[in-house]
């Protein structure tokens, strides 16, 4: 029994049934115990890969996610995936190889010092110098990765700890998670109060709803008093996208009756959101005319950005429990009629400013798509990239579930997209697994798909092709004054026949008519899928708020022109040369 047995042991005490990694030179002891031994290991093709897929597998599961990879190069190519589940907060686990303790510090053959490159986007860091360290610190990983707001927690093993004689050491025992703070009654009360005051509340949800598993709390709170609601990016899902106090996404490509609702609102309720620029374009002018009552677990987010008039700190879920009862009491009373009128003029909002699926012309419409596929397959779990086709999703797919939704929210990481859907499928075999990417995210980690094919995975991947990076060259084209800037990417190659050369299933798609037909193809293919859409170099996602603007001040598809630069829409905005062939 050595150190490396002994921790593959340890993981399974954890209730690690999988996880994701790459082998090398300094973590080979530990490869080596794996060997025969009952965890799944998933052997990805980069170990960027193994990363976004443990960050996947937590975030679609709510368990901690476990990625292993060896030292130096390793080691470095996980770094974008912790510090994606940093920001968002993912509890994860990462084990890297280390070089022998004696040949720490004299530049070694494939040394880095990970502990302190890694100590900014992690919440701890632990490097074991003996044997004897191991029970304690296995055990305070999980503690911390999970305990609070989650986030992900690295432990460098050097070969020797993995070497070292481990046959006296305990069998392992988890530790308790630790215990979440009540809010305290003076915070409740204080909220009460402003509540009860407001003739037009909003309610603020984000993902700390899901972090803090008060979904269901959170919908009481909502039906019972009856106030509008908007969602961050990461909040969707925790009130039904059809449910009638729904206005939507707020923030940078928000719905118009969200951002509206917030900018003449004069209370915010914000429940595990953190006030990130994207949700508020420009702060100073942010909700002007709103007092906050800011509910989070995390005092830290309380009043970093906004001032709250009454911060309530502590679980979530506790606290809307027990404002439940006495605000929907309070709000059918006194300015009743007022919030009503509010609430009316809201929802009436919304309704106007419904999107539309009729766009015109023979070519594939975006939206339409995601909107169809998310009624042919209501239960997925969407893994989404970076770029357009993100916003896209948040827009019009309808989500029920916030770990149905699977997004690097706060990092933006390109390529997250496919190595998530693999640890989403993963985590639930039975479940549909669905990944949403972009022509630009989709290369970065294209060599997952070898992983895919290993494992037979059911992942269905559609894949938003417009030559071009999206979302950078809609920035070019309104601010830049059309400088298109090494934003082209007309010379992809055919991804139907990459994906084939993987042997998976791939069709492609390039006009309206043939949407359906291909979707349910897609959808039935009793394997891994991709499907291939050709979609407009043109298409912006609408709307938008331009940068160092406030939420009201909305731009749509036929208001570009207010912008400097923006004078008349383009028609072939990068390339003139027509898209290429592409085999079906």
């Amino acid at each position: 029994m050595n150190g490396a047995r002994w921790l593959v042991q340890a993981l399974a005490a954890e209730g690690v049934d999988t996880l994701f990694g790459y082998p090398g030179g300094a973590i080979m002891p530990f490869y080596d115990a794996l060997h025969g031994a009952d965890l799944k290991h998933i052997l990805v093709r980069h170990e960027q890969g193994a990363a976004f897929a443990a960050n996947g597998y937590a975030r679609a599961s709510g368990r901690v996610g476990v990625c292993v990879a060896t030292s130096g190069p390793g080691a470095s190519n996980l770094v974008t995936g912790i510090a994606d589940a940093m920001l968002d907060s993912v509890p994860m686990v990462i084990i890297t190889g280390q070089v022998a303790t004696p040949l720490m510090g004299t530049d070694a053959f494939q040394e880095l010092d990970v502990f302190g490159m890694t100590m900014p986007i992690v919440k701890h860091s632990f490097l074991p110098r003996s044997v004897d360290d191991l029970p304690r610190i296995l055990g305070e990983a999980f503690r911390i990765a999970r305990s609070g707001r989650p986030g992900p927690v690295l432990i460098d093993l050097p070969k020797d700890v993995q070497n070292g004689d481990a046959s006296h050491l305990p069998t392992h025992r988890p530790l308790p998670v630790d215990e979440v703070p009540a809010p305290m009654d003076a915070s409740l009360h204080a909220a009460l109060a402003l509540i009860s005051q407001a003739q037009r509340p909003v309610i603020y949800g984000g993902g700390g709803l899901a972090l803090g598993d008060a979904v269901q709390a959170f919908r009481t709170f909502v039906d019972a008093t009856q106030i509008p609601t908007v969602l961050t990016l990461k909040g969707l899902g925790t009130l039904p996208s059809q449910h009638p106090l729904n206005l939507g996404m707020l923030g940078m490509h928000g719905s118009r009756a969200a951002n509206l609702a917030v900018q003449e609102s004069d209370l915010l309720i914000v429940v595990g959101a953190r006030f990130d620029d994207r949700a508020t374009g420009k702060l100073t002018e942010f909700a002007p005319h709103a007092r906050v009552v800011h509910m989070d677990l995390d005092a830290c987010e309380i009043g970093k950005l906004r001032h709250a008039d009454a911060g309530v700190r502590g679980d979530i879920r506790t606290t809307l429990t027990l404002l439940t009862l006495p605000c929907a009491a309070h709000l059918h009373g006194r300015n009743g009629a007022a919030r009503r009128a509010w609430r009316t003029a809201c929802q009436q909002r919304a309704r106007d400013g419904a999107a539309r699926y009729d766009a015109p012309g023979e070519t594939v419409y975006a939206p339409a798509l995601l909107k169809r596929l998310s009624e042919m397959a209501p239960d997925a779990v969407v893994a989404c990239d970076v770029g357009q086709h993100q916003m896209w999703v948040a827009q019009h797919w309808r989500f029920d579930d916030p770990r149905k939704h699977l997004t690097s929210g706060a990092l933006g990481a390109m390529g997250f997209g496919l190595p998530a859907a693999i640890g989403a499928q993963l985590q639930d075999p039975r479940s549909q697994v669905i990944c949403v990417s972009g022509d630009g995210s989709f290369l970065m980690n294209v060599q997952e798909l070898a992983t895919v094919a290993r494992y037979r995975l059911p992942v269905k991947i559609v894949l938003l092709d417009n030559q071009a990076l999206g979302m950078v060259r809609q920035w070019q084209e309104l601010f830049f004054e059309r400088r298109y800037s090494e934003v082209d990417l007309s010379d992809n190659p055919d991804f139907a026949a990459v994906a084939s050369a993987f042997g998976i299933q791939a069709s492609y798609v390039d006009r309206a008519d043939g949407v359906e037909s291909a979707l349910r193809a897609l959808l039935d293919a009793p394997g891994p899928a991709l499907l291939h859409v050709a979609i407009d170099q043109a298409a912006n996602v609408w709307p938008l708020v331009p940068p160092n603007h406030n939420n009201a001040q909305m731009l749509d598809a036929d208001e570009p022109a207010s912008l400097p630069g923006t004078e008349a829409p383009p028609t072939s905005p990068i390339a003139e040369e027509p898209r290429h062939a592409l085999s079906t």
